[in-house]
């Protein structure tokens, strides 16, 4: 039987905001921008980085971040931030640096947890996502928030748009109280592709995981500043592999991932979009399966590519 995460009391929940991040300071400082707007500001607001230039300059005296420095790599970044929260806040929101809220996202995010009690995990509604082309700019972004608040009751909205095995990385947030022992597997490297899943598919047993709409934002999807195209090839073979093995994703969504991804980097090497090295990541792929073949497949090794 599932266990249900605990009924929120009367007092108000503490909320922390973690924000791991590598080589991208501007895009920090338009996050923090739009955090220090909340209708409910985080009660903590946690930077993990791997180097002071990682943050912006105003990070701490403006904006009031804490700043966590130690080894690179997003489990391991969001590792340390979760460590510095968890137990000190009852909700942890991880925010992709290049996430844009809106003004209601936090009050949003403890709404909902307020209001389903048996909810672990949620993630939002998303405006835009610009992963999947050449990304959306700030002011794109910022446009897209402005129409969405613009409207009549949208940052009164609460309601459970989907259940969900896992959840989106650039804008989820946990009861700490689920997360218990379960960590971001730092066997996965870099900016740790399918992290995200593996994490909060360990929470199922705890809690539902949704998606919300009381939680809206756009994800901006800047190129650059995470891992080279062979890298992240080499990660769409070995990480849904290891977590399939590991027993956090299903053999069928880990076979759909690696066959969706292969045959995208090979077809569209003919004629790539110009924001994507499908060359590299094709490459990648191969190196993985060699691996593979000769029984030493593993994600660490996306770092000798």
């Amino acid at each position: 039987m599932r266990s249900q995460s605990p009924t929120p009391t009367c007092e108000p929940a503490r909320i922390a905001v973690v924000i791991a991040t590598l080589g991208r300071p501007e895009e920090v400082a338009c996050l923090l921008r739009h955090l220090a707007t909340q209708s409910r500001p985080p009660d903590r607001l946690v930077l993990s980085v791997t180097k002071t230039s990682d943050a912006p300059e105003d990070a701490q005296n403006t904006f009031g971040a804490e700043i966590i420095m130690g080894s690179k790599g997003l489990c391991a970044q969001r590792n340390r931030g979760l460590d510095a929260v968890r137990d000190d806040c009852d909700i942890v929101i991880f925010f992709d640096d290049d996430y844009v809220p809106a003004r209601s996202a936090i009050s949003g995010i403890a709404n909902a947890f307020a209001a389903f009690p048996d909810v672990a995990g949620l993630t939002g509604l998303l405006l835009a996502d610009g992963i999947r082309s050449k990304g959306i700019s700030a002011p794109e972004a910022e446009a897209l928030i402005k129409a969405h608040e613009d409207e009549e009751d949208a940052t009164g909205r609460l309601r459970i748009l989907a259940e969900l095995n896992g959840l989106y990385g650039c804008n989820m947030a946990y009861r700490t109280a689920a997360i218990g022992d379960v960590r971001f597997d730092e066997n996965l490297p870099l900016y740790g592709w399918q992290e995200d899943v593996d994490f909060a598919s360990q929470l199922r047993p705890r809690g539902r995981l949704v998606r919300t709409d009381a939680l809206v934002g756009v994800h901006k999807g800047v190129k650059g500043g995470r891992t080279t195209e062979a890298r992240l090839g080499y990660s769409q073979i070995a990480n849904p592999l290891y977590l399939q093995r590991k027993g956090t994703i299903e053999f069928a969504y880990a076979a759909n991932l690696i066959m969706r991804n292969f045959l995208a980097n090979h077809v569209k090497a003919l004629a790539p979009e110009p924001w994507v090295d499908r060359r590299g990541r094709a490459r990648g792929n191969w190196i993985a399966i060699k691996d593979l073949l000769l029984g030493r497949l593993f994600p660490l090794r996306a770092l000798d590519v």
